[in-house]
């Protein structure tokens, strides 16, 4: 598998991102020595634009790249603490878009803030570049971005003329059962890298929610080509490929699943198809192969 860092220096025209940037300091474009992130998908593309040093806190449930699990955490990511982020004295915190009352929080403290998007592929561009802006790299935000964007393109136009299995991608679920299922429906950046892979989410087209509820029952009325199943993950890798042998297994109970008499049911364990940030690549590649039989050229 080819990786990011071998295609950074792919450059491509990048034109007609709107970029939504809050940043409540004079001090914009001063020499950020202490950054705070508040998601997973902000510590990743600050790590990926070599900000990593600069990076004093991280949230709860980053743990990409390995050297973020020793950093001070800052709370969840729908609740980050203001008063743990302000006792690591930062000059930039950066924070999703989310209806929490976090920035007027930091705005009280006197604690310099940029807001980014979040959601679907378009957003996990313009969330680079938003950042680029407010760590004053915004050259190596539009970098990055260009190479993520040929690298999708790539994998797209290599599909151009196959069949498009049908796949159902089932995100959630009650532990050791297949009830309670949630899997991805319209919109999200899971449902973006189906189709740039070469697939068609059944869900898209059966369900206007991004991560509709479903049951067994629907799947075994839609009969997938191919079914993904990621809910049910471990916390460290040793787990997650444990739980992934658990989750076939389960899974292969189902004999009247067509995927599972076509041996079409695969359980990934990488982290990247659950951080819409710069390893979207890495995601898109796997589905790919998942979906297409080999590697992408």
């Amino acid at each position: 598998m080819s990786s990011l860092t071998q295609r950074r220096g792919i450059y491509a025209t990048f034109l007609g991102v709107a970029v939504i940037f809050i940043l409540a300091t004079t001090g914009a474009h001063a020499e950020l020595q202490r950054i705070v992130s508040t998601s997973p998908s902000i510590t990743e593309a600050l790590f990926a634009l070599g900000l990593g040093p600069r990076v004093v806190g991280v949230s709860n449930y980053c743990e990409y790249p390995p050297q973020v699990k020793d950093l001070p955490k800052v709370g969840t990511f729908l609740n980050p603490d203001p008063e743990q982020i302000a006792r690591l004295k930062p000059d930039l915190v950066i924070v999703n878009k989310l209806p929490n009352e976090l920035t007027n929080r930091l705005s009280a403290l006197h604690i310099p803030y940029a807001e980014v998007d979040q959601g679907g592929l378009s957003e996990a561009y313009s969330e680079i570049q938003q950042i680029g802006q407010a760590a004053n790299v915004k050259a190596q935000a539009e970098e990055l971005v260009a190479a993520m964007r040929s690298s999708l393109d790539h994998i797209r136009a290599q599909t151009a003329t196959k069949k498009k299995p049908r796949v159902i991608f089932v995100i959630g679920r009650d532990p050791g059962t297949l009830s309670n299922i949630i899997a991805v429906g319209q919109d999200g950046f899971l449902n973006d890298l189906i189709d740039v892979a070469g697939g068609i989410n059944v869900l898209a087209q059966e369900s206007n929610e991004q991560y509709p509820h479903i049951s067994l029952e629907t799947i075994l009325r839609e009969q997938p080509d191919v079914l993904i199943d990621m809910g049910d993950m471990g916390d460290s890798a040793v787990e997650r490929q444990r739980k992934a042998t658990d989750n076939r297994a389960l899974w292969n109970a189902v004999p009247h699943l067509s995927a599972v008499q076509n041996g079409r049911v695969y359980c990934p364990v990488s982290t990247a198809f659950v951080v819409p940030g710069p390893r979207v690549t890495e995601a898109a590649e796997i589905l790919f192969s998942i979906l297409q039989g080999k590697k992408p050229e």
